[in-house]
């Protein structure tokens, strides 16, 4: 017998695509949104997946300043 659903019961996220995470942050990193279009962007990402895209792109943003003032520098 199935437990009645109870108000602090979540129901479970559903599943979201690499791409739409790896655009919320690469807009959480431009800084210029819109409330309402954020929050419609974190709806269903989980923290764990933010943590990691912001992660990676924090390291493919650093990997090109250098990559672009070694050039710059030659």
């Amino acid at each position: 017998m199935a437990k009645p659903a109870e108000a602090g019961d979540r129901q479970p996220a559903t599943k979201v695509s690499p791409l739409r995470v790896i655009k919320t942050v690469f807009w959480s990193f431009f800084g210029v949104r819109r409330r309402a279009d954020n929050q419609d962007d974190f709806a269903g990402v989980t923290p764990v997946q933010i943590i990691v895209a912001g992660v990676i792109g924090a390291l493919v943003f650093v990997a090109t300043l250098i990559t672009l003032v070694r050039f710059i520098v030659k």
